[in-house]
């Protein structure tokens, strides 16, 4: 593996968001096309049930790859085009293998929420078909409801918390096959060390991007579509300010006001 160095606890999460909307404004309808594209493509397959796992590796992972190559090359102020979004095709077997293992728990949860709402349908049955639900009848029907609230609640924090750690080893996986072609495996690790040692700014940007879709929905619920270009765009720069690129010093702090504008550092 190439020794590709990173910055440790630098992610300006406020930076990342303006640098992308300035990044974006003057290709903003280019972006927000390939995106619109990408998110379509994606909810369509993933409206065939049981299919997690071949959507995250032959569909998800590849149009992920290609949008960062597209905000990679516009920092870099290289041309760019609405083609270009299928770029991750080009390195499609590392590429579905990482989309593959970051659908496993996705696959986990699906596998888990069906075996609750079976144990649930059973305990609906076994009442000998009374009628009524877990709320009414004698105190054996609401022990079973509470404990199958309570597995619910316990499920719902472990899968959250299990999330976030996901979310963090990958955060990089995609954009460093992109542009330093590397393997999937190789990718991960670097992805894990560089996201872990960079943990705090992922989380914050996780949740600033939320709020930022959340508030996009509010505007009559299509305002989301229009903020996730942003979202690309600002984990795309929290690559960038993780990773220097290669025909740049790599220096062991990064230097005060590196990241202040996106053509600078970049």
């Amino acid at each position: 593996m190439q020794n590709i160095q990173f910055y440790k606890g630098v992610i300006d999460v406020t930076g990342c968001v303006s640098n992308g909307w300035n990044l974006l404004k003057p290709n903003y309808w280019l972006f927000f096309a390939i995106c619109l594209l990408a998110m379509v493509a994606i909810m369509f397959v993933s409206c065939i049930p049981c299919l997690n796992l071949i959507i995250g590796g032959l569909v998800t992972a590849p149009l992920t790859a290609g949008i960062y190559y597209v905000f990679l090359r516009e920092m870099r102020g290289e041309p760019v085009d609405f083609a270009m979004m299928f770029k991750g095709y080009e390195k499609f077997v590392p590429v579905m293998i990482i989309g593959f293992i970051q659908s496993i728990p996705g696959v986990i949860f699906t596998i888990i929420q069906w075996a609750l709402d079976l144990g649930r349908l059973a305990a609906q049955l076994s009442r000998g078909g009374r009628g009524g639900n877990f709320y009414q009848g004698d105190g054996t029907d609401i022990a079973i409801a509470g404990g199958l609230i309570a597995l619910y609640v316990v499920v719902a924090v472990v899968f959250i918390v299990f999330g976030i750690a996901w979310y963090i080893t990958f955060a990089f996986a995609l954009p460093l096959v992109i542009e330093h072609d590397l393997n999937a495996i190789d990718a991960i690790k670097l992805s894990a060390r560089a996201g872990w040692a960079n943990a705090g700014g992922l989380i914050l940007l996780f949740l600033l991007t939320i709020l930022i879709m959340i508030g996009g929905f509010f505007v009559l619920c299509i305002g989301m579509f229009f903020v996730i270009p942003l979202a690309y765009a600002a984990y795309a720069f929290a690559y960038r300010q993780v990773f220097p690129l290669l025909d740049q010093p790599f220096q062991p702090v990064p230097p005060h006001g590196q990241y202040g504008g996106f053509a600078q550092g970049m």
